[in-house]
């Protein structure tokens, strides 16, 4: 089942790489943009996350926070993380969120079923400060 317009954001508790979150306790009264991608170290996901990060003031600006999943595990990430920073001349300061069980891919519906069950689909989702 996928997620519709004006459905409330599905919750979550995630390692990450800053620590465990609850995803709704995280967010706050915040909004929110959850951006999936396929693999750690992709050339186009690399890019993406450089372009986030070097964004960070202008969406702090509008009271909105950015985080990334994969199913990647977080020493991964971890490792990443630096390769954007090096790569792309930025400061990822927020979390990428590991979910090697496909949990949390699952509950947002992000795996295509004609595709690979490890790989995330490229996804996007902009979430209001009410969750929605």
């Amino acid at each position: 089942m996928s997620i519709k317009l004006g459905d409330e954001a599905p919750n979550f508790q995630a390692t990450t790489t800053q620590g465990e979150i609850d995803f709704h306790n995280w967010l706050g009264e915040s909004w929110g943009v959850l951006m999936s991608h396929p693999a750690d170290f992709t050339p186009v996901c690399t890019t993406e996350l450089g372009k986030v990060a070097s964004l960070s003031e202008e969406f702090q600006k509008r009271n909105t926070k950015t985080i990334a999943i994969s199913v990647d595990p977080v020493e991964s990430h971890q490792g990443w993380i630096g390769d954007i920073n090096e790569t792309q001349n930025t400061n990822v300061t927020f979390p990428l969120i590991a979910d090697p069980d496909r949990t949390i891919a699952t509950l947002y519906d992000m795996i295509h079923p004609n595709a690979d069950n490890t790989n995330t689909v490229r996804t996007l989702f902009i979430i209001g400060s009410g969750k929605l």
